[in-house]
């Protein structure tokens, strides 16, 4: 009756899957079907972290094979008399056991002789071996509630090593290992099980064919990173995320995804690879903004170089560097240095007086080159005037007076006259020299290279960045808080940069990563956040997060403080080694496919101790979309061969 009572008790618990397993085995055993029999072998010897089993040819090939990394269960000899619970094991490396030398001395005298046949009782001798296994853990009934199971990364207590069989588990025991800890709510399946990169069948016995889930709230608020060398399919597993998150929660409208696409392939199909886009799959979810759209739904992306005179400056930089522009004059006013409107309010009064002179000649250099501006916005930034004292204006304009400034055009017409005026005028002349007692000329050499690229005594001057202005917009500030809103409404925005300029890239990047995060933190703060989240993908992080230095401004500000405002980052590398460590002892969530430094993989391991045991599969194996995951629901990394992303309709949205 105490029997019936508690296998009544775990009737619904999952580890009936377990009591079932073994009913079956220990049927095929009594019936001599060792031909299907999934038993592996005894335990040689037994420890917290490692345990050696003893195994022979027939009980490898019954169960296809056990190569490295295989997932076996231990289990108590008395089974039937304890609740339903195994240990899990990992198998490692061969082992040698107590007879290897005389073993090896045999098969030695066995070929120096060429015995092409063996005796029954020496064949079997040598059909034996020991394997070294690692303890991943232990799955028993949950406590306080029978109808689930529990995990726990050690054993709480174990015999002798005699009184345990390891066995191989079958396709469904295995889904209740890989998927068990995995919430139903938001799964969605990432991939197949794939113990190891060889795929070759043993006769008659198929590989294992599991499906591998993950729980989208692993991603929601958390660092995932992405290691692996390129073309391994790292960019097809952040398809697969973006996906996870729009098939789970577009219908609550709960994430909404920004990603930073450097090589056009999240926002365009690619038909030599056969590879679809997240915006062709989910046009109804997806935004697109890019320099050059290619579809007619496609936004056009562009930046106010005006509001952003410092960036601005940099990318136009970038640019002529691109266009090899070498003239004295341009490579002066490549090297002038232009200060940010967030700087100023830092400055005394008189540096803050000539850095508002050096931003307002950029802007007359803008102006001239024909960038479009709204005057109006300009104003309320800093005052459209760079008020030279009147003895020095009476002298530009002699013998005319001095007109009042209105506008930008009269601010150009007066930068004009004053380069034309201090052309060749040394910078001692009284007239060019500050009354603030400073001892500072009024034109520096960062002022004179500017005002001599807007007036040039020869060249083309401003017209050289003419053809730039495909990449500003005077309007083009609005489009971040449209960005901002589509991301509240739970869209996935693809931010097309596959044309644009490093610089273009970065300042992109890095202010609409400012726009979320101060978003957020006013929802934050403002107590309206509620169940809303933002995702950030990042590609190429170690020039984000750069190893060797002191990672300030706002991705160091994501990564420290973002799941407190529900801000998640999804960020691939090639080279661990390279990303910030900070950034890396706070990241949850792991991707890793082949790396060829063994540096990097100690790294790896360093970092997170569940990768110790993988550090030869993930050198040695090389096939693309082959990846070792470990997310927060899973407690041991798990082999998974990423499915390639396309359409899916088997998971619900909101389910």
């Amino acid at each position: 009756m105490k029997k019936f009572l508690e296998d009544a008790a775990f009737q619904h618990n999952p580890l009936r899957q377990l009591t079932d397993f073994m009913k079956k085995e220990d049927q095929k055993e009594k019936a001599k079907d060792y031909a299907n029999w999934r038993f592996v072998g005894y335990v040689l010897d037994i420890g917290y972290d490692t345990t050696t089993i003893i195994t022979s040819d027939p009980f490898k090939r019954a169960v296809g094979g056990i190569p490295r990394n295989s997932l076996l269960i231990m289990i108590p000899s008395n089974f039937w008399e304890f609740p339903p619970h195994f240990t899990l094991l990992r198998v490692l490396e061969t082992a040698p056991t107590p007879l290897s030398k005389e073993v090896q001395q045999t098969y030695f005298e066995l070929q120096k002789k060429s015995m092409p046949e063996l005796d029954v009782f020496t064949q079997s001798e040598l059909q034996w071996g020991a394997l070294k296994t690692s303890v991943l853990g232990m799955y028993y009934p949950h406590p306080e509630d029978s109808a689930a199971l529990e995990f726990s990364g050690d054993m709480n207590n174990f015999v002798s090593a005699h009184k345990y069989r390891v066995f191989s588990p079958d396709d469904e025991l295995l889904h209740l290992i890989i998927n068990s800890l995995v919430p139903t709510q938001n799964r969605f399946p990432i991939g197949k099980l794939r113990l190891t990169e060889c795929r070759l069948p043993l006769p008659e016995k198929p590989q294992p064919a599991v499906n591998v889930n993950v729980s989208t709230r692993d991603f929601m608020g958390t660092r995932t990173a992405m290691f692996g060398k390129t073309r391994l399919g790292k960019s097809n597993v952040i398809k697969l995320i973006a996906q996870s998150l729009i098939e789970t929660t577009a219908k609550e409208q709960l994430v909404g995804q920004i990603i930073f696409d450097m090589n056009g392939e999240y926002a365009n199909d690619n038909p030599q690879d056969d590879s679809k886009s997240l915006a062709s799959v989910y046009p109804d979810e997806c935004e697109v903004y890019a320099f050059r759209p290619k579809t007619d739904t496609a936004k056009l992306l562009k930046m106010n170089f005006y509001e952003n005179p410092e960036r601005s400056h940099a990318i136009l930089r970038d640019l002529l560097e691109s266009a090899k522009r070498t003239s004295i004059y341009v490579k002066n006013f490549i090297e002038a240095e232009i200060p940010s409107l967030e700087s100023l309010d830092g400055m005394g009064e008189g540096d803050k007086k000539r850095a508002k002179r050096r931003i307002l000649m950029y802007w007359a250099i803008l102006k001239s080159a024909g960038y479009d501006v709204d005057e109006k916005e300009l104003r309320e930034l800093i005052p459209l005037d760079p008020k030279y004292r009147q003895a020095f204006r009476d002298a530009v304009y002699q013998p005319d007076t001095p007109p009042t400034l209105r506008s930008l055009d009269d601010v150009v017409s007066e930068f004009k006259k004053i380069a034309d005026f201090i052309r060749n005028r040394p910078d001692n002349d009284p007239l060019l020299q500050s009354t603030s007692g400073s001892q500072r000329p009024i034109f520096e050499a960062t002022e004179r290279a500017l005002l001599n690229f807007l007036r040039p005594s020869s060249g083309a001057g401003v017209a050289i960045i003419y053809p730039f202005r495909e990449y500003h917009d005077k309007n083009a500030g609005h489009i971040f808080r449209q960005i901002i809103s589509s991301l509240s409404d739970g869209k996935t925005v693809i931010l097309d940069l596959g044309n644009a300029d490093p610089g273009v890239m970065e300042y992109y990047s890095e202010q609409l990563s400012w726009e979320v995060f101060k978003s957020q933190m006013e929802k934050f703060t403002s107590n309206t956040l509620g169940n809303k989240y933002v995702q950030l993908y990042f590609e190429e992080a170690h020039n984000l997060f750069p190893k060797d230095e002191d990672v300030t401004g706002i991705y160091a500000r994501l990564a420290k403080e973002g799941a407190k405002y529900h801000i998640g980052m999804v960020y691939s590398t090639q080279s661990p080694s390279t990303i910030n460590r900070d950034l890396l002892a706070q990241t949850e969530n792991f991707f890793v496919a082949h790396m060829s430094s063994r540096n990097e993989v100690k790294t790896l391991a360093n970092l997170n101790v569940a990768y110790e045991d993988l550090q030869e599969d993930i050198l040695q194996a090389k096939t693309p979309g082959y990846i070792r995951m470990l997310t927060r629901s899973h407690r041991f990394v798990v082999p998974v061969q990423a499915r390639k992303f396309s359409p899916i309709s088997v998971i619900p949205k909101g389910g």
